[in-house]
């Protein structure tokens, strides 16, 4: 009706009242599935992987290594890594989703025709935004042909969602024969046979072709069909979902695992360093102990020792200068006494080195210091 308005009327200039509603700021967000996989950005030469992943063709390009998806390393059948099949849904939709952007504009789409009056219709068959005058003619130019037209104004108001929902058009599927394609042959007819679109004529005259069902039907089927196996993916989704918890979760365990043997290693070294160093602190003690027990001992030897040469330097002196210069009456006094004292140091003898107590015996010190 509102197409049927436009045609009879003209659209007419949006009143100062009419304001346009803020762009929504999710439609970027909403639409990321339309990007490459890779690079996040929109590109016309999208490719659609064997693991369903889309990736554009410069990112397969420089892909490495060849011949593996790098989302998610599944192999690529392709010898060059470049697949055959173009994502035409998702090349389809950046498509639609510029023209949305460009009705959402601030300043407005301008008319694809004079490009100097702002678009106040836009032609989804002819996909061209027109302005007041250019509209005129359009419908003067294909008053045979039903185009649909609306206002920009209210396809401003929609929704992205809205706005991709309402210009899904079908497309005219040609005859799949040889040359009838150039020749502008619409298939409205499927063989199930040959699994291809045909026209009428190829149809009634080729007795090959059977059974036939309608295009739209077959198309619906495949929608079906598609939506079955992703309902049976789905419910064997949960045991891949399962399984995945299960790893995640056995991961977790063995970190876990390994952290705490980490701190019992790290706890149980601490304790045998700390042992180590007690071990250190008695060893040496009993070392200084040891040491000082010998330097007490070799103390009193070389005192005694020191004595009896300090005794007998005295004897030699006193022996020679009592010859040099005692009298008769000298020697006869003290003689005797001097006598005995050198027969006492002829008595002493100097300790044998086997009987000698060994200071500083540290072979208690070796034998724990081996045991550690």
């Amino acid at each position: 009706d509102g197409a049927a308005a436009a045609m009879e009327t003209g659209p007419q200039p949006a009143t100062a009242s009419c304001s346009a509603p803020s762009h929504p700021s999710t439609v970027e967000d909403d639409f990321q599935f339309i990007l490459c996989k890779r690079c996040q950005q929109e590109s016309p030469n999208l490719k659609l992987l064997t693991c369903l992943h889309t990736l554009c063709l410069d990112c397969l390009s420089e892909n490495k290594p060849v011949g593996q998806c790098p989302v998610c390393r599944t192999t690529i059948p392709q010898a060059n890594g470049i697949p055959e099949m173009d994502n035409v849904l998702f090349t389809n939709l950046q498509a639609r989703l510029s023209v949305y952007k460009k009705i959402r504009d601030s300043d407005g789409p301008s008319c694809s025709r004079c490009r100097g009056e702002a678009a106040a219709v836009w032609c989804s068959e002819c996909e061209e935004f027109l302005c007041t005058k250019c509209f005129e003619d359009h419908q003067w130019f294909f008053k045979k042909r039903n185009h649909e037209a609306r206002r920009v104004e209210e396809l401003r108001s929609e929704s992205a969602h809205q706005f991709l929902e309402d210009t899904r058009k079908p497309s005219n599927l040609f005859c799949s024969r040889p040359g009838h394609a150039d020749q502008g042959h619409i298939s409205s007819i499927y063989c199930r046979k040959c699994e291809k679109a045909l026209c009428c004529s190829c149809a009634l005259l080729d007795s090959h072709h059977a059974p036939f069902c309608d295009i739209h039907s077959e198309t619906q089927r495949r929608q079906e069909e598609l939506s079955t196996i992703n309902q049976q993916l789905k419910q064997k989704r949960s045991g891949f979902e399962a399984t995945y918890t299960a790893l995640q979760n056995e991961a977790s365990r063995l970190e876990e695992a390994q952290r705490e043997m980490r701190e019992l290693i790290r706890q149980r070294v601490e304790q045998l360093v700390q042992l180590i160093r007690q071990e250190e602190e008695e060893l040496l003690g009993l070392v200084e102990a040891r040491q000082e027990q010998g330097r007490r001992e070799l103390a009193r030897e070389l005192q005694g020792v020191e004595g009896v040469l300090r005794r007998m330097e005295a004897g030699e002196l006193l022996v020679q200068k009592m010859r040099l210069y005692a009298t008769e009456q000298e020697v006869m006094d003290m003689q005797p006494f001097i006598k005995g004292s050198l027969e006492e140091l002829q008595r002493l003898q100097p300790p044998p080195a086997g009987n000698r107590a060994q200071p500083g015996d540290l072979a208690e010190c070796r034998a724990r210091l081996q045991a550690l």
